[in-house]
């Protein structure tokens, strides 16, 4: 750190960060000896931070929690990341969206003016897909499942499912999602002995809480995996063609998560894959070197018809010379 008042927020920005630093792991973050560690947690004691020393062969250091605190410090790096998080985090909780900006305001007024103007620039709206509008639902609910998620409690609660059924459940729960605009937890069903998703707008918690059980393990492909509907693509673009080569030569450069081939004769397929974009994608069908028709989406023409014209003008431009480079003298 260039001065004793940056590397000063910088630790207190690390023992916010995480409960327990060892000191030796404090000083290699910021490049100072263990000696100094020991003398900046000194100053932030009398500051009024409240940092306690840990036992261990390596000792080290916590922030202990109390309402005595004084007011949390960001760096740049955080004050940016809170910034952004306030304005696109807030999707389908019921009055969670007003509390989001006078946060954000509260701390705007007491950032320095050059954070300030940096984070007034990063202006985000949050579109929520308009295939699946964001569904509120009410702030208690995602409380309650995060909390017996965290002390490990069984949770019992009204269920409505997609059909207008009714019926009481009882689970572990394991994992909040937000996904494409509704929230959605993840837990173990105790009456039907296996995973389960449920759309937390459709949930009516009961009290008081059931007893207390061991983690199950969750990987987060298994969330995934429980989130997603069966056969949706994870692409963030689809496309469909018809490709004038067999479906047996063509399988071989698709791999199952990327799409989908279908014989249609001994010369064609019809052919449904993914990309990050549609300019990726239709890149990728142009690797193949066979003619191909495009039967949707209308954004995937586009992007080939952008492709063609970027293909004409590099053609046009080497024909008259004025794409020809000087060699280097």
């Amino acid at each position: 750190m260039t001065t004793p008042s940056g590397r000063l927020l910088s630790l207190l920005s690390l023992l916010q960060a995480r409960r327990d630093w060892p000191g030796e792991s404090l000083a290699d973050r910021l490049g100072v000896s263990r000696r100094t560690v020991r003398r900046d947690v000194d100053r932030l004691r009398e500051l009024g931070y409240p940092v306690q020393t840990t036992k261990g062969p390596a000792g080290g250091y916590r922030l202990a929690p109390g309402s005595d605190l004084p007011p949390l410090l960001f760096d740049d790096e955080q004050a940016v990341a809170v910034a952004v998080a306030l304005q696109t985090a807030t999707l389908g909780v019921t009055g969670v969206q007003e509390a989001a900006v006078r946060a954000l305001a509260t701390i705007r007024q007491v950032m320095p003016s050059r954070l300030r103007h940096r984070v007034d620039a990063l202006q985000v709206l949050a579109v929520p897909p308009t295939s699946s509008p964001a569904t509120a639902v009410d702030p208690e609910v995602l409380l309650q499942f995060g909390a017996c998620n965290r002390d490990h409690q069984v949770l019992r609660f009204d269920y409505v499912d997609k059909e207008g059924a009714g019926s009481l459940r009882r689970v572990e729960p394991h994992r909040l999602v937000s996904r494409r605009g509704r929230w959605y937890a993840v837990a173990w069903d105790l009456d039907r002995a296996d995973w389960r998703t449920f759309r937390v707008d459709r949930v009516r918690p009961r009290t008081p809480v059931g007893p207390r059980f061991s983690p199950r393990e969750l990987t987060d492909e298994m969330v995934a995996d429980l989130v997603r509907p069966p056969g949706e693509s994870t692409w963030p673009v689809l496309g469909r063609v018809v490709l004038h080569a067999p479906a047996g030569d063509v399988s071989r450069w698709v791999r199952p998560e990327q799409g989908t081939v279908i014989s249609r004769d001994d010369t064609s397929c019809e052919l449904e894959v993914g990309s990050w974009s549609w300019p990726s994608l239709a890149a990728w069908l142009l690797l193949f070197e066979e003619e191909f028709e495009v039967l949707d989406p209308p954004e995937l023409v586009a992007a080939l018809e952008e492709i063609s014209g970027r293909v004409g003008r590099a053609v046009r431009a080497s024909g008259d010379g004025t794409g020809t480079r000087s060699s280097p003298s």
